[in-house]
């Protein structure tokens, strides 16, 4: 059995080794390759593939949001674009009154949204499954129709311009310059969020969402950890709306429907529930894909009669793709990333089942 020494260790057989966060050389490789890209990708793009590059990272942020609350403790929300709302508009108010600036405004959105997770959770405690959905669809409409009376009677139902923004005396207005400023944020939530995993809340929020009931019994406090993670995941969204308020320049109420919602959905459903790696992987298909489209639509010949109407292909795609996951591949763009990365870790060596 010596040739079992050549193997890659795939097993975790210590506490220690679980908690690591690169917890294989193989891992460790291709997360330095996905940095050094991240770094050297401005430099191979356009400013309109950057800007889309941005509009990534800001989908991230609200996807690792929404899979921890849907993914990681079990709780469906319709409500998450209600929240990047709260925090996009939360912006808009402190520019608007206070002129308040960016260091200033993104722990205000988190705060605020923070404190919308506990208002949102405390009645959704004895709701599950298409109840709760429900209830978190009426926290939606219930926040922007609140938002669509502030817009009303503060710019007279014309939006909000937001100015760009100033972090220690330097302005960020090119696309460039949010690239460099939305990239450690979007690290600085991920191991945020990957650390809260790791962590006894993380743990709890597990054991109640494979048996709220069995995880009481273990003497873990439902009510409480279920509040947490309202507030935790509409924290970072309101956080994630924040962003995408400075880094779009423009807030209005409009654009926060149901379009949103579905975008937000696919990407932790394509990407993989309950994945933290799935999250990313959906909110770039998910942002990248429509660009795609358009530009295709653009260039083809024999798609440029479609006009008006790349809207409704995006739509019928996503509709499709999300429903080839669901059908195919549960676990997502994650599960596919697994089976990959367990080939090549394994490999020469294939995987035998114990009946062959």
């Amino acid at each position: 059995m010596t040739w079992l020494s050549g193997l890659p260790s795939t097993l975790r057989t210590s506490y220690l080794s679980d908690m690591r966060l690169l917890d294989s050389g193989f891992v460790r490789f291709w997360a330095l390759i996905a940095l050094v890209a991240a770094l050297l990708l401005p430099l191979a793009l356009t400013s309109f593939w950057t800007g889309v590059a941005n509009q990534a990272f800001i989908a991230i942020i609200g996807a690792l949001a929404l899979n921890l609350l849907m993914g990681t403790t079990g709780q469906i929300s319709l409500g998450h674009a209600g929240f990047i709302a709260a925090g996009a508009f939360t912006t808009a108010a402190l520019v608007t009154h206070l002129h308040a600036p960016l260091l200033v405004i993104l722990p205000a959105a988190a705060l605020v949204g923070a404190v919308l997770g506990v208002l949102v959770g405390l009645p959704a405690l004895r709701l599950k499954g298409l109840y709760l959905a429900v209830s978190t669809l009426a926290a939606h409409f219930v926040i922007i129709v609140e938002l669509g009376q502030y817009q009303a009677q503060i710019s007279y139902g014309s939006g909000f311009a937001i100015p760009s923004p100033s972090v220690l005396g330097v302005e960020i207005a090119s696309e460039r310059g949010w690239y460099f400023f939305l990239l450690p944020a979007a690290i600085a939530v991920l191991l945020v969020n990957v650390n809260w995993l790791r962590s006894a809340f993380g743990r709890a929020w597990m054991a109640i969402h494979h048996r709220d009931v069995s995880a009481e019994s273990l003497g873990i406090n439902a009510a409480r950890y279920k509040l947490l993670a309202f507030s935790a995941s509409t924290s970072l969204t309101c956080f994630s709306g924040a962003l995408w308020a400075y880094h779009t320049g423009f807030v209005s109420v409009e654009a926060f429907d149901i379009h949103m919602l579905i975008q937000f959905l696919a990407m932790v459903i394509i990407g993989g529930l309950g994945s933290v790696l799935g999250s990313i992987l959906g909110a770039i298909f998910v942002i990248v894909l429509p660009n795609l489209i358009s530009s295709a639509a653009n260039a083809l010949p024999f798609l440029q009669g479609l006009g008006g109407k790349v809207f409704e292909v995006q739509i019928g795609i996503f509709g499709l793709i999300m429903l080839v996951f669901l059908i195919l591949e549960p676990r997502g763009l994650a599960g596919i990333w697994a089976r990959v990365r367990f080939y090549f870790q394994l490999w020469p060596f294939k995987y035998r089942s114990w009946e062959s």
